[in-house]
């Protein structure tokens, strides 16, 4: 790739701070131009893998101070990184791909940095999580990020668990030896819901395929993928409250309200149609 033309490198100094700093997750024409003049101004840069992020800088023409900061090096690398924060020096925050804190190291430095008084910026960029959830054609209103799945088959359906009763589309990541496995959990667990399996996102092999669960989970592409994975499961189908249901609220609602008004909630409540729950809530008030 050729260098950067100077130009398009921003000549205004840069605040002191800490700059957590969005980097692509697979095509490198995917960092911002802002991103380039963090990384070409900053006093240190943190980096999950100095070697990944090494390969970024040379891509662009820039050099920088780097140190190594993952779950293994985070206390040798977080004093530094604050001792330039309080010399009124510019750190930058980077992981291996995509947007740092989402799944990768930096909540402490993030946390200690704010705690100390220093100005934290965020430079937006790639992210697999997003980047998925914009191609999947599953609802967006409404998400939850759950990160990485256990590894274990018992572990990882206790944890789908607590999340089958979510009504948002649900984001993982997971790892291509792991894939089918979970697909089966979460059929299992979450029950035959659309999904999608986003496979390196941005690169040259990107691949997206949809379907219920129950196709996804089958389907032998999936056995032991290589690369990067995002799986996209949608909400459940909502189940339509009984009469049972409705009574139940409506004991309740009457209790502190008029028949009019405890229609009016429990309609709400439970998307019924008020007149029918106002009927019989007359009939239960009698």
């Amino acid at each position: 790739m050729a260098r950067l033309p100077p130009p398009l490198l921003d000549d205004a100094p840069l605040a002191p701070g800490l700059y957590v700093v969005a980097t692509p997750i697979g095509n490198l024409r995917d960092i911002t131009l802002r991103a380039l003049d963090i990384l070409s101004k900053a006093d240190l840069v943190l980096a999950e893998d100095t070697r990944v992020t090494g390969k970024l800088l040379q891509a662009f023409g820039l050099s920088a101070k780097m140190e190594r900061h993952d779950e293994h090096a985070a206390e040798r690398a977080m004093p530094k990184a604050m001792a330039v924060l309080a010399g009124g020096g510019r750190v930058a925050l980077v992981s291996d791909a995509g947007t740092p804190l989402v799944s990768d190291p930096g909540f402490r430095v993030v946390r200690e940095a704010a705690a100390a008084g220093h100005a934290v910026f965020p430079i937006p960029g790639a992210s697999a999580l997003l980047a998925g959830l914009s191609i999947a054609g599953l609802p967006t209103d409404r998400f939850l990020f759950a990160g990485f799945p256990p590894p274990k088959s018992a572990a990882r359906r206790t944890f789908l668990e607590e999340l089958a009763g979510i009504r948002a589309t649900l984001v993982f990541f997971e790892g291509g030896s792991r894939l089918a496995a979970s697909l089966a959990d979460m059929l299992v667990v979450l029950g035959d819901r659309e999904a999608v399996v986003c496979r390196e996102l941005t690169k040259l092999y990107e691949t997206v395929v949809r379907g219920p669960l129950s196709l996804l989970a089958a389907d032998p592409r999936f056995e032991a993928p290589k690369g990067e994975l995002v799986i996209l499961v949608g909400p459940g189908r909502e189940e339509q409250a009984t009469a049972a249901d409705a009574d139940a609220a409506l004991a309740d609602a009457l209790s502190r309200l008029k028949p009019a008004e405890a229609a009016s909630e429990v309609a709400k409540a439970l998307g019924l149609p008020r007149r029918d729950l106002y009927r019989r809530a007359m009939e239960l008030k009698r």
